[in-house]
């Protein structure tokens, strides 16, 4: 089981960023995907998921700025996150599992939010 993300970068406040996260090696359309982030000297903290019947959930400070999709043709979970702030600043993680456990973790992308 792999999971890669891609899509970090460095943007201006108020900026987007669109994050995908490509998985291999599971059904990927029976999978619970989420988003997570951590920031320096920070937990890791919940940021959205998206289960499989397309049910979608985000964390307070997502949303209305982030949305969670995926296209189980392409094995992919996207992460579009609008009106950055620099609070946004953190390691991205991708994660997915069959049931609330988190079963697979991607490696991380960073995403950097200037003032």
């Amino acid at each position: 089981v792999r999971l890669v993300e891609s899509g970090g970068g460095l943007v201006q406040a108020g900026g987007s960023l669109r994050l995908s996260c490509a998985a291999s090696g599971l059904t990927f359309s029976m999978l619970r995907m989420h988003w997570f982030r951590q920031a320096p000297g920070k937990e890791r903290e919940f940021v959205a998921s998206i289960w499989s019947d397309i049910s979608t959930y985000y964390a307070d400070s997502a949303k209305g700025r982030f949305t969670i999709s995926r296209d189980n043709a392409k094995n992919t979970v996207y992460l579009q996150m609008n009106s950055l702030k620099p609070e946004d600043t953190a390691v991205y993680f991708c994660a997915g599992g069959v049931s609330a456990r988190v079963d697979y973790w991607g490696q991380g992308t960073q995403v950097t939010v200037s003032s």
